[in-house]
C-alpha cells in the first residue's frame, strides 16, 4: 500500500486518470443501479395447494395432504415439507435446499403430484407454484357510498387499465369478495317435484360447460366444433331446464330454487375513511424502479379522478416508494457531508 501511494505521489496524471475513470463509471453505472424499498431474497419454496370444497380439514388431510406427501418424498432437493389443512382446501409447502435448482424441483415436484391418481372426486386440480417475494409499491383505494358490485367493478377496471401502461406489469385487487352464484332451494321444493339435490346439481353442471365436439372436414378446409354453454351470470342459471315433462312443460332452476348472484360469505372487507373500499395493490418486479411506479399511479389517479361520478373516490395509500426517497435523500446528504469533510481536510 506504502508503494502504491508512493508511485501516486510521484504521478500525478496517472492518479488524476485513474480518479477521473472511478467518477465517471460511478456516474455512467448509478442510473443502472438496482432501486427496492428492501432487499429481495429467494424463499426457496414450492407450494402444492388443491381445493376440496366442503369438505373438513381432517377429510382434506387423508384424501389430499397424506397423498401428496407420499409422492414428494422421492423428489431430491426438498429438504423438508410442511402440511396445512383447512375446510375446504389444503396446502403443502415443500422447502428445498439451497444449492439445487428451483426450477428442476418444481418440475419434478408437479409430474410427481400429477402422476397421483387417487384423489377424491370432488378435489379440484392441485395447483402447483413457486412461492415469490413481492413487494408492494403503492395501493389505489377505490371508494365511495356505493354499492359492493360498483367498487368492485370499478376496480377492475383500474386494475386492467393500470396493467396498460408502460411500467407497470403486475396488478391485484385486494380488499375484495369474490364473486359467487348461490342457488338456494328449499326442501319443500324438491319434494313437489320430487327431486334430489344431487340431481340438480348435476343438471346444473351438464348445463354450464364448453366441450369440444370434434372437427368436420370440408372442401375449404377443417371445421372445428365447440358448444359453448359456460354460464356466467346468475339469470343465465335462472334459465336452465330440470325437467321436461310428457306434455311439453318444463321446470327451470327459477321456479323451484333462488338464484342469488352476489359474492361470497367471506369476512373480507375494506374501508377508507369510513366508506365501503376496494383496494387495488401494485407490486413492482425485476428491476422496475419504485419511485417511476409510484409516479405513473399518482399521474394515472389525477386524470382518473376527473373521469369518476362525485359518488366515487381515488386515493393513494401505503406508498412505499415515499420511504425510499427518504433513504436516498439521508444517503445523498451524508455523501455530500462526506465529501466536504475530506475536501476540508485535504
Amino acid at each position: 500500500m506504502n508503494a502504491a501511494i508512493r508511485w501516486m505521489t510521484s504521478n500525478h496524471v496517472a492518479a488524476n486518470l485513474l480518479m477521473l475513470v472511478l467518477i465517471l463509471g460511478g456516474i455512467i453505472k448509478a442510473p443502472e443501479i438496482k432501486q427496492e424499498v428492501f432487499p429481495e431474497v429467494s424463499l426457496d419454496r414450492i407450494s402444492v395447494s388443491v381445493a376440496y370444497p366442503g369438505a373438513g380439514p381432517e377429510e382434506v388431510e387423508e384424501g389430499i395432504l397424506l397423498k401428496i406427501e407420499e409422492g414428494l418424498t422421492g423428489v431430491d432437493g426438498i429438504k423438508q415439507l410442511k402440511s396445512s389443512a383447512n375446510e375446504g382446501s389444503g396446502s403443502v409447502i415443500a422447502e428445498i435446499y439451497s444449492d439445487q435448482d428451483p426450477d428442476r424441483v418444481l418440475q419434478d415436484i408437479k409430474s410427481e403430484v400429477d402422476r397421483i391418481t387417487t384423489f377424491p372426486e370432488d378435489a379440484e386440480k392441485p395447483i402447483v407454484s413457486k412461492l415469490l417475494n413481492r413487494r408492494e409499491v403503492v395501493s389505489l383505494v377505490v371508494y365511495g357510498q356505493v354499492g359492493e358490485r360498483s367498487l368492485r367493478q370499478q376496480a377492475e377496471t383500474i386494475r386492467d387499465e393500470l396493467l396498460e401502461l408502460p411500467g407497470i406489469t403486475q396488478v391485484e385487487l385486494g380488499g375484495v369478495r369474490p364473486f359467487e352464484i348461490s342457488v338456494e332451494i328449499a326442501e319443500d321444493r324438491l319434494r313437489q317435484y320430487h327431486l334430489t339435490l344431487e340431481q340438480v346439481a348435476s343438471r346444473i353442471l351438464s348445463a354450464s360447460l364448453d366441450l369440444p365436439g370434434g372437427s368436420v372436414k370440408t372442401a375449404g378446409g377443417e371445421i372445428l366444433l365447440r358448444t359453448k354453454e359456460r354460464r356466467y351470470f346468475g339469470p343465465e342459471y335462472a334459465d336452465i331446464i330440470i325437467l321436461s315433462n310428457p306434455d311439453g312443460t318444463q321446470v327451470k332452476l327459477s321456479d323451484i330454487a333462488r338464484v342469488v348472484d352476489g359474492f361470497a360469505d367471506t369476512d373480507e372487507y375494506a374501508r377508507f375513511d369510513g366508506l365501503p373500499a376496494a383496494m387495488v395493490n401494485v407490486f413492482r418486479i425485476g428491476e422496475q424502479k419504485p419511485t417511476e411506479i409510484s409516479e405513473l399511479v399518482q399521474s394515472y389517479i389525477a386524470t382518473k379522478r376527473l373521469q369518476l361520478p362525485e359518488s366515487i373516490k381515488l386515493a393513494s395509500w401505503n406508498d412505499t416508494s415515499e420511504l425510499f426517497e427518504s433513504r436516498m435523500s439521508l444517503l445523498q446528504k451524508n455523501a455530500l457531508y462526506g465529501l466536504g469533510l475530506v475536501i476540508i481536510i485535504l
